[in-house]
């Protein structure tokens, strides 16, 4: 049974010639969580994520290592992308690869509408060219270069020398959207966030747009131009068509009629690390709206996750691959770590000393302890057999109190993109549990025949606190939490874990006193330290 609501979500399209940093699986674990809650609050979600494959880089790439661009981009795909999914616990429901004929063709059937349009005219271009970013760069990204390229000119985020081009392209009409997308902007407020993007862009548009380039004839290494095969469609013209390709971009050949499945999940939102912002809160709604179609729903910009005060960088050998950190600690740390510690938006520093002091103190000391305490005193005291509450004091109300509230304020901040947010919502179940436990003792009252009731009322609050932590934690943590889900019996007397509505989370008296709880190791075992 599903809401009834669309929720399409992408990651960006990954460039797949390095090799996957921890960056590139922070913005992933983000969207698949924001997928995983989405899915199940009942809503009719759709995950893509994908490579982008073609471009003058990927050429060269494969012409250094002796191989076919095709036979590069199969490799690395199959032994590094494929396997981040893994790795992290992501839940995709699709992969798309910018190679793929699906993909292929309907950028042609694409591009060849934006042509029949008026949208696209032929005109010669000189302009200076970073291969890194596949970008011909505007002023504000070129720098004077220093050290051994002194006296050249360099791309400002690569430090790379550019490369004067001139050819005769095909060009698209971006200019002519400057009106357009300001008024978008203006109209939809929440259409780019965080405001700090929002502002970026604002202010980008404003300072006037030129046409864009969208064809190259230096090399071949791409999709054909449909009524020009001496050209290839610009590599980030292909690359943002995936988001439409993948969920079916075209019409019917039957009826004439867009396919069911891209008006059932158009229009999508998109998550994107800040540095390709423009690409996708500028150019690609104006190709959007020179086809006729919907702009996408929303762009959130991320910030970068930093190592050493420098983002991550594969020339500057501070890249960190995602493995080094699961080895250690485990997937679900992993997502819980990147999604709680930095707020979604701002730019975030990676340290160890962090992640280990978080992963002991959060994780291991605080939800973990209260699942393995929590079970185990229901095992000890009645003999595996979750307690029959009785009457309930004000103690057991203001738990009950928080969790409605956290389900509440942690469903909001997702609408919000805020998944730090709604993870600090949910965790005030854990620091509140934690000091219930404290303050009640069962320890104590399971001394005395005559406080067995208010034991029994204990238990059963802490387990039906850990029932809605299971419920509320699963997107971020999904292999945890489906431990704890089976510990507390929860599988047999609710089913299974992926099917409990998120938004019903925070009601109270959902455990079923009289089921039997199952033995519970260590959700977040300890870590030795080198």
């Amino acid at each position: 049974m599903t809401s009834g609501r669309s929720f399409y979500i992408t990651t960006p399209i990954y460039y797949p010639s390095d090799l996957p940093h921890i960056g590139h699986g922070y913005t992933t674990v983000a969207v698949d969580t924001l997928a995983r809650w989405h899915r199940q609050a009942g809503d009719d979600t759709w995950m893509l994520t994908g490579t982008d494959e073609h471009g003058q880089k990927m050429l060269r790439a494969a012409a250094a290592n002796g191989v076919t661009p095709q036979e590069w981009v199969d490799k690395l795909v199959t032994e590094s992308w494929f396997p981040l999914l893994e790795t992290l616990d992501v839940a995709n429901d699709d992969f798309i690869r910018t190679t793929q004929p699906r993909h292929e063709e309907r950028v042609q059937q694409f591009v060849k509408a934006l042509f029949d349009r008026g949208y696209i005219y032929a005109g010669e271009y000189e302009a200076l060219y970073c291969v890194g970013c596949e970008e011909f760069k505007p002023e504000a990204e070129i720098v004077d270069g220093t050290g051994p390229f002194e006296g050249l000119k360099v791309c400002a985020i690569h430090s790379k020398p550019l490369e004067l081009l001139q050819e005769k392209n095909y060009f698209f009409k971006l200019s002519e959207f400057q009106d357009r997308l300001l008024e978008l902007y203006k109209t939809e407020p929440d259409f780019v966030r965080p405001e700090s993007a929002r502002n970026e862009v604002v202010s980008f548009v404003r300072s006037g747009l030129k046409d864009l380039s969208i064809s190259r004839s230096a090399f071949d290494w791409g999709i054909t131009v449909p009524w020009d095969p001496s050209h290839v469609i610009y590599v980030w013209v292909d690359a943002l068509l995936n988001y439409a390709t993948a969920v079916g971009y075209g019409t019917d050949p039957e009826t004439g009629e867009v396919t069911a499945e891209f008006a059932r999940r158009w229009p999508a939102y998109h998550v994107v690390g800040k540095d390709i912002l423009r690409f996708h809160a500028v150019i690609w709604p104006a190709m959007l709206m020179a086809a006729g179609l919907d702009v996408p729903r929303g762009v959130f910009a991320h910030g970068w996750l930093l190592v050493g005060g420098e983002k991550m960088s594969k020339s500057k050998l501070t890249g960190i691959a995602p493995t080094e950190i699961t080895d250690v600690f485990g997937s679900d740390a992993y997502r819980f770590y990147f999604l709680s510690a930095i707020a979604f938006g701002q730019d975030g520093s990676f340290s160890w000393e962090d992640l280990s002091a978080r992963y002991q103190a959060e994780l291991a000391n605080g939800f973990g302890n209260l699942a393995s305490r929590t079970i185990a005193m229901i095992s000890k005291y009645f003999d595996g057999v979750v307690p029959e509450p009785g009457a309930y004091t004000d103690s057991d109300l203001t738990i009950q109190k928080i969790v409605a509230d956290a389900a509440a304020n942690a469903d909001a901040a997702v609408e919000r993109f805020r998944i730090d947010e709604a993870i600090a919502a949910i965790w005030t179940i854990v620091d509140a549990l934690n000091g219930y436990i404290t303050e009640n003792e069962p320890w104590a009252l399971a001394k005395d025949e005559a406080t067995r009731e208010r034991l029994g009322t204990v238990l059963y609050t802490a387990a039906e606190g850990l029932r809605a932590l299971a419920v509320l934690l699963s997107p971020v943590m999904p292999a945890s939490t489906e431990k704890l889900w089976f510990a507390l019996g929860a599988s047999e007397s609710l089913g299974d874990l992926h099917d409990q509505r998120l938004r019903e989370a925070g009601a109270w008296g959902v455990l079923r006193p009289g089921s039997s709880v199952n033995a519970l190791s260590p959700l977040f075992p300890r870590v030795e330290q080198a």
